[in-house]
């Protein structure tokens, strides 16, 4: 069974007194503990971090080229000339088009909007596109929302032929930007604007905040679901907005956005961060990865609420046919990861045929939750030999950076630190490969250390409760650099553990802990529910609290996204169906008794089986002993020789010797006697115990006792009494040490309990102890 996935960050907490500022603050010493490791220091600080009023909302001049965009645009909408909102297909994209298009609208503009196709016209400017509408359609002034500063080509051509361009992106700038009329970017170098991490939609709603004059409220629900969207950082002004825009989109008058919601089967009153980041913009997103995204921009600006409807179930359809195509694909994907020539790559580029161009930034963020590796996935969709990908990164490596050395290898290429879009030909391939993985080397990737998991305070199971979770709620809305908190809750034991959910992937359990309880859920841990439910270990868990609300029943829940067992990992699989559930793992199979081992390898079962003393054992992982060994003192000298992660216990064994015990000395003296009076032939041997009244077992091993004494000898295929016959002790016979050592081994490995088992096999495994037996 895996351990962790993560490398645990817990906070250590600077001096200061929780208790006085809890006081001072009237909050939860849990939410100071939060607030302090996340750096909050003084009472003042918790408390403006809490109440965000609107002084944190910038001035949209301070946007470098805001003022000459604004001019630019006020002249062409007081001299009609024809505008063209130039858009991009994912969420972020269609509600900045949506904010843009409504402001240039509302201000009596004489303006359309276009969203490019994924497939016929890429991300970005597009040539062809920007000719046709300056050349076919006479538009006099191009206003780029969530792209553009990559879009050199096409922008030149727009100037050149006497049509102003205003670019309003939040992309990462290339080394040499296009020759647009003004460039609006939160991050320009020579811009003055204090936060630069606007997305697409943030940056559009300032410009419609310089246009109009004000903040345009009723932009407000578009600005949450832009920027949750596009994973933009979560703090500053960004909070502020969202906080508000996630307030008004219960009550929007967006019929569009209604009926979205209403069709994902989303309660209002839940709406928050998570549900617009899990449920609506992946519908939206579906839009622009499968089809024409211009459908999702007509759903937002329309007012017919039959045509809303209907867009609204097409959406919802879309994106279940973007479900299906993303885990066909992925499925290839991740076994063609784990291939032999890219095992030992720190990084990942997969190209495939006829795979769905649409849907490959997914499939790259589930291969590095797989991996742990950067990763860029890619297809020739139209099989012309040229390959359209996304790409996904880890915190670790800036993926735009990392590229864009190599950027005149490729046919096209934009993005930010965590994601990039590229169109590569088929011959450059190994350069994009080369040189991600160059890159990688170059930043000291490891994809073998675990990702870190930053938690921020170790709690205790009684001080947890569903108010607390809406006081946590206060701190958000939640997103880059502003985390939901992760809590750690120490030392549980675990109960009721089962595997749930279709193919059972996820895992369900209770936390105990001094007698409190908490229920449990961790998704895709679903394969470790057998194994856990045997585990004798406490173990530490790490994740988020909740609210699980079933049939009217609310319940406190923590969504654990880790956990770690505490000590020796100790699966005890002892009174479990044997033919049901061994050999199904790829594990280190471990026997005592040779004899057993043999008849299993001859059934080829395709495991790694091995005698308890071979030197193919690998130290320091996990093994499964399937037989009983004959001693302890076996036992502990192999442990120590392993030093194994984890140990899965069966003990199979064919007589139980501790419930049989060792033979009395009256025993020993009947079946002596018996011999005595007369020779006895083996099949008379093999029907004294019936005979006697003692099992026939136990009549079978004294008989090897008294031969190993030379008590008994066979003559003429009888067994008779030695007459030579020298006096012993019973218990010098080496089979009776044996039996001894069996029946005590037994005891301690087939009669104890888990804990018990446990603490004697953590035991055995740490503590140089000559005298077990």
């Amino acid at each position: 069974m895996k351990d962790s996935r993560f490398n645990w960050q817990v906070p250590s907490l600077p001096d200061v007194d929780i208790a006085e500022l809890a006081k001072a603050t009237q909050l939860d010493p849990i939410i100071v503990r939060i607030l302090v490791a996340r750096g909050f220091r003084t009472a003042d600080e918790m408390t403006n971090f809490l109440a965000m009023d609107q002084s944190v909302v910038h001035d949209p001049f301070l946007l470098h080229d805001m003022q000459k965009a604004v001019e630019r645009i006020m002249s062409a909408i007081e001299a009609n000339e024809k505008i063209l909102v130039y858009g991009d297909y994912d969420a972020d994209g269609v509600t900045s088009t949506t904010i843009m298009y409504e402001t240039l609208a509302q201000l009596g503009a004489d303006v359309n909007y276009f969203v490019p196709n994924r497939f016929k016209d890429g991300y970005g400017p597009n040539l062809a596109e920007y000719q046709h509408f300056i050349n076919n359609e006479q538009v006099q002034l191009i206003v780029t929302v969530d792209n553009g500063v990559a879009g050199k080509e096409a922008i030149n051509y727009a100037q050149e032929h006497g049509v102003d361009v205003v670019v309003t992106d939040h992309h990462e700038m290339p080394d040499q930007l296009p020759n647009a009329y003004a460039i609006v970017h939160p991050r320009h170098p020579e811009g003055e604007y204090p936060f630069g991490d606007l997305s697409g939609v943030g940056v559009a709603f300032k410009v419609a905040c310089a246009l109009l004059e004000e903040v345009p409220e009723e932009f407000l629900d578009l600005y949450a679901i832009g920027t949750i969207a596009d994973l933009v950082s979560m703090t500053d002004e960004n909070r502020l907005l969202v906080k508000l825009g996630l307030q008004l989109i219960p009550e929007t008058s967006r019929i569009g956005l209604q009926k979205l919601i209403a069709v994902a089967g989303v309660e209002t009153s839940q709406i928050d961060e998570e549900t617009i980041g899990f449920t609506v913009a992946p519908r939206i997103n579906a839009v622009g990865r499968l089809g024409d995204a211009s459908q999702a921009v007509k759903l937002l600006t329309t007012f017919d609420e039959e045509q809303a409807t209907a867009i609204a179930k097409d959406i919802n359809a879309t994106n279940t046919k973007r479900q299906g195509l993303v885990n066909e694909i992925y499925e290839v994907a991740a076994e063609i990861a784990k291939d032999e020539g890219h095992r030992d790559l720190q990084t990942l580029v997969i190209s495939g045929h006829d795979w769905h161009q649409g849907v490959l930034g997914i499939v790259a963020s589930r291969l590095v939750e797989l991996t742990n590796k950067p990763t860029i996935v890619l297809s020739d969709q139209n099989q012309d030999g040229v390959y359209k990908g996304s790409g996904r990164s880890v915190a670790n490596l800036n993926l735009f950076e990392a590229l864009n050395p190599a950027r005149e290898h490729f046919e096209g290429f934009g993005g930010h630190h965590m994601a990039i879009g590229i169109t590569v030909k088929e011959a450059n391939l190994p350069v994009l490969a080369d040189q991600l993985e160059k890159a990688a080397k170059q930043a000291q990737l490891d994809f073998r250390q675990r990702p870190q998991l930053n938690l921020d305070a170790t709690v205790a199971i009684s001080e947890l409760s569903t108010d607390l979770v809406t006081k946590i709620k206060q701190l958000g809305p939640f997103g880059m650099d502003n985390p939901v908190p992760k809590l750690a809750i120490t030392n549980v034991r675990v109960t009721d553990v089962k595997a749930i959910g279709q193919n059972q992937a996820h895992l369900k359990f209770t936390a105990n802990q001094a007698g409190q309880q908490l229920a449990a859920i961790a998704f895709q841990r679903g394969e470790i529910a057998d194994k856990l439910s045997h585990l004798s270990n406490t173990i530490d868990l790490a994740g988020t609290l909740g609210i699980n609300e079933w049939r009217g029943n609310v319940t406190l829940q923590l969504m654990t996204e880790d956990l770690k067992i505490n000590g020796l990992q100790v699966v005890d699989q002892r009174t479990t169906n044997l033919a049901k559930n061994l050999f199904r793992d790829e594990q280190q199979y471990i026997f005592f008794n040779p004899k057993l081992l043999s008849l299993i390898e001859k059934q080829n079962l395709g495991r790694q089986l091995y005698l308890y003393d071979s030197p193919a054992i690998q130290a320091h992982q996990a093994v499964v002993l399937v037989d009983c060994p004959p001693s302890l003192k076996l036992l502990r000298q192999a442990l120590q020789k392993w030093q194994p992660t984890q140990i899965t216990t069966y003990f199979f064994h064919q007589t139980d010797y501790y419930a049989s015990g060792m033979p009395s000395r009256t025993e020993f003296a009947t079946v002596f006697a018996a011999v005595k009076r007369q020779p006895l032939t083996k099949a008379a041997l093999l029907q004294l115990g019936k005979q006697l009244k003692i099992d026939q077992e136990k009549v079978n091993f004294m008989v090897k006792v008294f031969f190993e004494l030379n008590f008994v000898k066979m003559e003429q295929g009888k067994l008779l009494i030695n007459d030579e016959v020298q006096t012993h002790q019973l218990s010098e016979a080496p089979i009776y040490q044996k039996r001894l050592d069996l029946i005590q081994t037994q005891e301690k490995l087939l009669y104890s309990n888990g804990d018990q088992l446990a603490t004697m096999l953590t035991q055995l495994l740490n503590v140089e102890n000559e005298g077990v037996s």
